[in-house]
């Protein structure tokens, strides 16, 4: 979907192709108030005075922000973010609901309004659900720098081993699966050797792999340990462990290229 002529480069430009996720943070140069979109092929950026309503869908030629390319449930033009009374608002205009938080979903034909910082949007397919990124420039406040400048969430240190694992256990919830659980062990092993056949891998080497993450972020990180979690224990244990690995950012959906993705 083309800009319009009378949009100025300064208040609405395209991210670059390596921008990278919106959680890790904004350049500095962000002007607070500065609506962040990031679909699977590409984003853009809109100053708050643009007076510009960033439209996103499945199309590629009617939307600003391409997200669910592919998926015929997710409207050509499922929403729309525009400015209104110093605040951005999303509209659903889309079939599917919109979930903005984990106890609230955005309904066809319903607003809300966004807050600043960062805020993962998910359209829900009933076969996938589909990220669209979204981050606001939030105000300087005094003595405050500007959370454009500001770290993002804490990062977990992973070796690459570690990292390969975990993904392949995580892999629904990178792929935005409904209702996602981890991998079996059995899974884990089998696809692996598959992917790295010289690296001889086993169910016990994979679980032993996952089981000294969680030791190791426990002291941090709660519900990582069975004597954390009252029985029966089943998966909570992986799901726990991967829900903080997302939540902070440490994996990413581009990890997903370690299993050839």
């Amino acid at each position: 979907m083309p800009l319009p002529a009378s949009s100025s480069s300064r208040k609405v430009n395209i991210l670059p192709r390596d921008f990278g996720s919106l959680s890790r943070g904004l350049p500095s140069s962000a002007e607070p108030g500065t609506l962040f979109v990031l679909g699977q092929n590409g984003g853009m950026s809109v100053a708050p005075d643009a007076d510009f309503p960033l439209v996103f869908g499945r199309s590629e030629d009617e939307a600003h922000v391409c997200v669910g390319l592919g998926d015929p449930y997710v409207s050509r033009q499922h929403g729309r973010i525009t400015r209104e009374h110093a605040r951005w608002a999303l509209y659903n205009q889309g079939r599917l609901p919109i979930r903005l938080s984990p106890s609230r979903l955005v309904l066809s034909g319903d607003r809300a309004e966004l807050p600043s910082g960062y805020t993962p949007l998910f359209i829900l397919g009933p076969r996938q659900e589909h990220l669209l990124e979204v981050r606001i420039a939030a105000p300087s406040a005094p003595g405050v720098e500007n959370e454009a400048k500001t770290s993002g969430p804490k990062l977990w240190p992973l070796r690459p081993d570690e990292r390969l694992v975990i993904v392949c256990l995580g892999q629904r919830y990178l792929r935005n699966e409904p209702y996602p659980q981890p991998l079996t062990w059995s899974q884990v092993a089998a696809e692996l050797s598959e992917l790295r056949p010289e690296e001889r891998w086993s169910e016990r080497k994979a679980a032993h792999i996952v089981t000294n993450v969680r030791k190791r972020l426990s002291g941090s990180v709660p519900g990582l340990l069975e004597e954390d979690v009252p029985p029966p224990v089943g998966n909570t244990l992986n799901h726990n462990l991967i829900m903080e690995l997302l939540i902070s950012t440490t994996i990413l959906k581009s990890d997903l290229e370690l299993l050839g993705d």
